[in-house]
């Protein structure tokens, strides 16, 4: 198994046992394939939700600029659910789940048809 398979495994677990739901395994592959490199990177591949800063990064990268959404508080409040849902008791969210949350939570799975 190849290190991003193990990856992809790992953030499956995480989907499971934190958001009780079953991951869509050839999307969240989509995701963490459009991260490239950044998920081997031990500081770029997870968010930090006690991070202001952070949140604004995932807002301006992934949901204004991969996503194409139109600015709005209701980005802010997605990517705040998504965090609170995570669990609070985890520091560092791993990005790819974070990311596929928010891609699922705005129906925007469509993006990675390219």
């Amino acid at each position: 198994m190849s290190k991003r398979d193990e990856l992809i495994t790992k953030y499956a677990t995480d989907i499971e046992n934190r958001f009780n739901i079953t991951p869509d395994m050839d999307f969240l592959t989509k995701v963490t394939v459009g991260l490239g490199p950044a998920i081997y990177n031990s500081d770029a591949s997870k968010v930090s939700g006690s991070s202001e800063k952070e949140l604004e990064i995932v807002k301006q990268n992934f949901l204004l600029k991969k996503l194409g959404m139109d600015d709005g508080p209701e980005l802010m409040d997605a990517i705040k659910s998504v965090v609170e849902r995570y669990g609070s008791s985890v520091n560092n969210k791993y990005r790819a789940v974070v990311y596929y949350m928010l891609a699922k939570h705005f129906n925007k799975e469509s993006v990675y048809d390219a």
